[in-house]
């Protein structure tokens, strides 16, 4: 997919809509608990190998954990600012397409509150 190379802003996290999203997503849900990949299969339905690859993937860029045949999110690297980066992308999601997305210059005509309040007091 292209981008506007000037505003593109690069991220660790993998894309929105793609598996490693929505595996993070799946094991961010419940972040003291491992699953098997066959587990991850069966409740997203992803291909096994699939899973197996970006699990792996996942594992080499630090948001998740393995031990023996079971995955779990790294609390580590799954902070609080990755959640809300995850979050902010689900809500951009939900409203693509959208009269705001569609129109960049929605808030060019609105008040300017600090104006108002000075008209409402008295001052300038």
């Amino acid at each position: 997919m292209p981008v506007d190379f000037e505003n593109y802003q690069p991220s660790d996290l993998p894309g929105p809509n793609t598996n490693g999203r929505t595996i993070l997503r799946f094991l961010a849900a419940t972040p003291e608990t491992g699953y098997r990949a066959g587990e991850i299969v069966e409740a997203l339905d992803i291909p096994r190998g699939s899973v197996g690859t970006t699990l792996s993937r996942l594992h080499n860029q630090g948001f998740v954990r393995h031990k023996g045949e079971y995955w779990a999110i790294n609390p580590d690297a799954y902070d609080a600012h990755t959640a809300s980066l995850i979050g902010l992308a689900a809500v951009s999601e939900q409203f693509e397409g959208d009269y705001y997305d569609e129109n960049p210059d929605w808030d060019a005509n609105l008040p300017d509150l600090d104006e108002s309040e000075d008209a409402d007091s008295g001052t300038e």
